[in-house]
């Protein structure tokens, strides 16, 4: 509450807010373009193997079509299109005859494709797929470079979650997002797969620095009344991004080109970054009083607010702030959220729903081939629903609350894929609309945890609590692509997995109060206070109800 009153002393929210908002939202619209890049960059193309034959116009007899060599060359799969894993060993001349069938040769007159593949490339002319053969029997090995994208942006978070405590928010931006640019442009340049992962890892960790110093940044120089407006405009931008990268790939086909063009803007990003001011709350913390009153001089000359020149002093700003630095000298820590009974429930059911969101909603997301062939519209429709989904999640919550919102939200994400497990391959049309609706309210209930998690847990430990809950979300994000993996033991295991945990975790939900009009506790004891008195209306409840009957 004190920094809030010396922002309103600075000028409240005015032009400064508004060009701070606009910086930040320039990095949070290409964010998608990152973390969904491999949807089109390692898109796994149509293949079939390399034969000599077919593929060397020297050894192509003059006299034979394209499709009669290819009818002799590679074998075909049960729905009679060529294989895509295996070619013959020898020329099958005796399928050219014409009562010739598929049982006049067998699985011993084929091979693998020890000389690699010929790719399909109408819809892309370059693919990191194509580019490292990860198809066949190196198909793995594309969820496995996702998962390792994913474990950068984990450690990332924790990584910057310190540095930016040390260091500040501002200064950490700033190099995360040369970081993002230097990293992506760097992968154009990768002579193999293992540099190319190792790089995209980079890239992540400096993604995830850029996700949690931007979202920072924005909430501490914004007054409380603006603050869940501002958040929802930045969730918002992010599903337009999703919608920017769908038209950015279908404008570049080829992935190192999509590459350049995502990470290019950081370089200037990176620039227009600079001019933003430090958190002056966090140099205030930090004993760096003089430092934050600069900057909030600067906030209050950008709004516009000459009288704050004699407002604002070293000690209004010190009296001000006095219990806040207090508090942070003697915090409470990170196991204070599993010793107290109350925060322990809160936080097991807290680690369970973020886990089983991302889980879902990544595995999906790196998906889009297996949901329909147009992934480029696809890809917008989705930013288009999650875009939806946020912008109506306040309207919801105000009418059924946090509890009820984000277990149907889950419930009803997880019925939709669990759905689609019915629904045979060739319905594209029907397996896209449910996969859209699942998205749909897996943003929904992503947008509900943000608000509930700040409202379910006390103001000394709601920072650790949220970063607890990303660290557990990031897990999910992590394991949604090698979930995929088990599509080898059966083609519908992923989609029952990414289906059930939501549903799981919809019931886990409401083991959670409900927290809405119920003022944002401070301290661990308002949080057992508003139980106890749960608890005390509860019991009370029937006994009421007893004596109006009589």
């Amino acid at each position: 509450m004190a920094f809030s009153e010396l922002l309103e002393r600075a000028g409240g929210v005015g032009l400064f807010q508004t060009l701070q908002v606009l910086t930040l939202l320039l990095a949070s619209v290409l964010l998608p373009s990152h973390m969904l890049l491999d949807n089109f960059s390692a898109a796994p193309p149509g293949h079939r193997c390399r034969a000599h034959m077919l593929d060397s116009s020297s050894e192509a007899p003059a006299n034979l079509t394209r499709e009669a060599l290819l009818l002799i060359s590679i074998p075909r799969g049960p729905n009679q299109e060529p294989q895509p894993c295996r070619r013959f060993r020898h020329p099958q001349w005796q399928l050219l005859a014409p009562n010739a069938t598929a049982t006049n040769w067998s699985e011993a007159a084929t091979e693998p494709c020890v000389d690699g593949w010929v790719y399909d490339r109408s819809t892309f002319t370059s693919t990191v797929v194509a580019e490292w053969g990860l198809v066949c029997g190196r198909q793995g090995l594309k969820p496995v470079g996702q998962a390792v994208f994913m474990a950068g942006n984990l450690l990332g978070a924790l990584a910057w979650g310190l540095l930016s405590c040390w260091f500040g928010r501002k200064s950490m931006l700033s190099w995360c997002c040369l970081q993002v640019a230097l990293a992506n442009t760097s992968a154009i340049f990768a002579p193999n797969f293992l540099v190319y992962c190792g790089l995209r890892f980079l890239n992540a960790f400096g993604l995830a620095g850029i996700i949690l110093t931007s979202t920072t940044l924005m909430v501490e120089w914004t007054t409380t009344r603006r603050r869940a407006v501002t958040m929802t405009i930045l969730g918002c931008t992010y599903c337009t991004g999703q919608m920017i990268l769908g038209g950015l790939a279908f404008a570049l086909r080829d992935w190192r080109a999509l590459h350049l063009a995502t990470s290019a803007p950081f370089f200037a990003i990176f620039l227009i970054s600079l001019w933003l001011p430090e958190s002056a709350r966090w140099l205030i913390i930090t004993g760096k009083p003089e430092r934050a009153l600069e900057e909030l001089k600067k906030v209050a000359r950008i709004n516009g607010h000459r009288e704050a020149k004699k407002a604002l002093t070293i000690e209004v700003l010190m009296s001000s702030m006095e219990e806040e630095v207090a508090s942070a000298k003697a915090r409470p820590s990170l196991l204070d959220l599993f010793r107290v009974p109350v925060l322990r429930r809160r936080s097991c059911c807290l680690l369970v729903v973020n886990f089983s969101h991302m889980i879902s909603y990544y595995g999906l997301v790196f998906d889009l081939q297996n949901l329909g062939r147009d992934i480029f519209l696809l890809q917008v429709l989705f930013g288009a629903v999650d875009f939806l989904g946020r912008a109506t999640s306040n309207v919801l919550l105000r009418f059924f609350g946090r509890r009820v919102v984000l277990a149907s939200a889950q419930a009803l994400g997880g019925l939709s894929i669990l759905a689609n497990v019915l629904v045979p391959p060739e319905m594209r049309p029907l397996r896209s609309a449910l996969a859209l609706l699942g998205l749909g309210s897996i943003g929904v209930a992503f947008t509900c945890i943000s608000i509930y998690t700040g409202e379910l847990f006390p103001t000394v430990l709601r920072m650790t609590a949220v970063g607890l809950g990303q660290m557990s979300a990031r897990g999910g994000a992590i394991l949604g692509p090698l979930v995929r993996l088990l599509g080898v033991h059966h083609p519908s295991l992923p989609l029952l997995v990414y289906g059930a945990v939501p549903v799981l975790s919809g019931l886990t939900a409401l083991l959670l109060p409900e927290t809405q009009h119920l003022p944002l506790p401070d301290t661990i004891q308002d949080v057992q206070n508003q139980s106890g008195k749960k608890a005390a209306h509860g019991a009370r409840g029937p006994a009421v109800l007893k004596s109006t009957e009589f």
